[in-house]
């Protein structure tokens, strides 16, 4: 077992926390978060991996006969991928609604938003 997919997970993470952290812009930031999840996918296909296991089709082997990699992780990492899709769109269109209503998308000048 090899950990190269998981330190590939976390610098990928930490690359998208900094952009957010640093990020001056809401599309960017919407941006950033977006790597952020993709950091998930990684992650969830390197724990679901086995070394030489094949898909797993049981119509042509015997069942048990050889590795298989594990299903469950695979529909996670897809279901994953549309919640990550959706949660973006979702994100962008009220980022477009704050532009439209406050003619920025910087943070700082959204001064009506302050409490």
């Amino acid at each position: 077992m090899t950990v190269l997919p998981y330190l590939v997970a976390v610098w990928i993470f930490l690359t998208g926390c900094y952009g957010l952290a640093t990020s001056r812009n809401l599309i960017h930031a919407v941006g950033c978060l977006a790597v952020c999840q993709s950091a998930t996918y990684v992650l969830l296909l390197a724990v679901g991996y086995r070394a030489g296991a094949t898909a797993p089709v049981y119509s042509d082997i015997k069942p048990g006969s050889r590795p298989v990699v594990d299903p469950v992780v695979q529909a996670l990492t897809l279901t994953d991928i549309v919640v990550g899709a959706t949660v973006t769109a979702l994100l962008l269109s009220l980022v477009m609604q704050i532009s439209k209503r406050h003619g920025t998308v910087d943070p700082d000048e959204l001064r009506e938003l302050r409490g």
